[in-house]
Order: C-alpha cells, then sequence, then structure tokens
C-alpha cells in the first residue's frame, strides 16, 4: 500500500495533525507539507513541498495534472477540501479528503529528539501570526526580568529581536527547545513545537479559542487575557514542578 498524505497549513496546523498523519502511515507513507514543517514529520519514507508537486494547477489551468498523484493506492488530502474545482479534477483519483481544523484531541502531538539534559532557562517567543494573537511585548519583558530564572528569547527570522536565538531548521529549533525548563509564548506555532518535544508550555491566548487550537500535552497551562502576576505564578509552578 502506497499511501500519500497532503497536509498544508501553518506551524501549528500541521504539527495539531501529526497523530492523525502517523496513524495514517502505510507500507509507504509520502507526505507533501509546507517546506519550513517537512523537518519535523520524522515517520515518512518521503517528505516534499506542496509548492514544488504543481498540484495547486489542478483545477485552476486546464488540464494540469500531477502523474505522481497516479502512483498512489490512497491520498488522504487536507488540501482542496474546501475547492470543489480542484475535487472535481482528481475525482478519479483514490483521494479521501479531510477538514482544515484540528482533528480531535484523540493525541498528543509528538516531535521525537535526541537524549538530551535539560538546563536552567526558560524559552520565551513574544511573537505571532496576527498581532491580535500577541501579548504585549513590554509585559513578557517584565515576565522575564521578574522570573527569576535565565530566560532566552526565540524569533523568527522576519521578527525584530535583538537578543534572540533564531534557527533556520524548525527540528533544530525543536531540539533546542526540549533542553529548557518552560516555553512562554502567544497562540502560534513555535509554542505547539514547543509541547510536542515535551517542554513545560505556558500558552497566552488572547482572541482565539484553545479549545481548538491550544498546543496539546501533559505539560500545557493555557491562560486567556491573563494578567503579568498571572504568567509568573503558573510559570513558577511548572518549573517547581
Amino acid at each position: 500500500m502506497r499511501r500519500l498524505l497532503i497536509r498544508p497549513g501553518a506551524i501549528g496546523d500541521v504539527i495539531l495533525s501529526l497523530p492523525a498523519l502517523e496513524a495514517a502511515r502505510a507500507d509507504y507513507t509520502e507526505v507533501w507539507a509546507p517546506r519550513p514543517v517537512l523537518p519535523l514529520i520524522r515517520f515518512a519514507d518521503r517528505t516534499r513541498a506542496i509548492i514544488d508537486t504543481g498540484i495547486e494547477l489542478i483545477g485552476v489551468r486546464e488540464n494540469a495534472r500531477v502523474p505522481e498523484l497516479e502512483t498512489f493506492d490512497s491520498i488522504y488530502s487536507w488540501y482542496g477540501t474546501n475547492r470543489p474545482e480542484f475535487r472535481q479534477a482528481v475525482a478519479h483519483l483514490p483521494f479521501t479528503f479531510f477538514p482544515a481544523l484540528p482533528p480531535p484531541a484523540e493525541g498528543v502531538p509528538k516531535v521525537p529528539t535526541p537524549p538530551h539534559a535539560i538546563e536552567d532557562f526558560v524559552v520565551i517567543h513574544p511573537f505571532a501570526s496576527a498581532s491580535h494573537k500577541r501579548w504585549p511585548v513590554e509585559n513578557f519583558r517584565a515576565v522575564a526580568e521578574q522570573l527569576g530564572v535565565p530566560v532566552k528569547w526565540t524569533a523568527g527570522p522576519e521578527e525584530q529581536l535583538d537578543e534572540a536565538v533564531r534557527f533556520e531548521d524548525l527540528y533544530e529549533l525543536a531540539c533546542w527547545l526540549a533542553t529548557a525548563r518552560a516555553y512562554i509564548g502567544n497562540d502560534s506555532g513555535i509554542a505547539h513545537l514547543a509541547a510536542a518535544v515535551g517542554t513545560p508550555v505556558v500558552g497566552i491566548f488572547l482572541t482565539t479559542d484553545p479549545r481548538i487550537w491550544a498546543p496539546r500535552g501533559p505539560n500545557v497551562a493555557v491562560l486567556e487575557r491573563p494578567s503579568i502576576a498571572e504568567v509568573l505564578a503558573v510559570t513558577h509552578r511548572i518549573i517547581r514542578h
């Protein structure tokens, strides 16, 4: 059985889908996903960036096709679910479509990392994909000043933060996050990544529904529109546990 899994979406979306993706493994499993998340997909026989496959032209350009799709016995796709023209164009192929929302909490996403020691620092990532998800940076700085534990900041390539530790490869970031005592951040893909490597997470949610989008795991604390004191109290509880 050759199975293809096609999972578009942001970092957090893909991480939330990891249990479902892994449960769908076959004798041969290939995953097409956004390029940045490919290093996190450790179980597949092969991974490809969606943008490199040409699949986005199906249903848009007349007679567009991706011959490689015809080599699979089964295709599970989160891509094209809401595109009737795409679904019609691939109706002759063994597609099963899934909704874009994260699957029910039937499993905890896990990104395996090499054996490591836990070091004496807390990671803070004060960013998110949209401004309405971002707790004020000055609040994060107040937490860092009062935490009483060394803090290391992290940021993405386009995020402005002079003291940030940065990684181009998400798996390298995952391995580094796994060594931290705790992680503090907004509703973002990096919070999901920290949870997936087992680092205790304090996730701050301002507008999105944590019942759907919160990182999953036994060491995740979700705070909705918290005060600085609340974030400090929860973080202290986590790192002293």
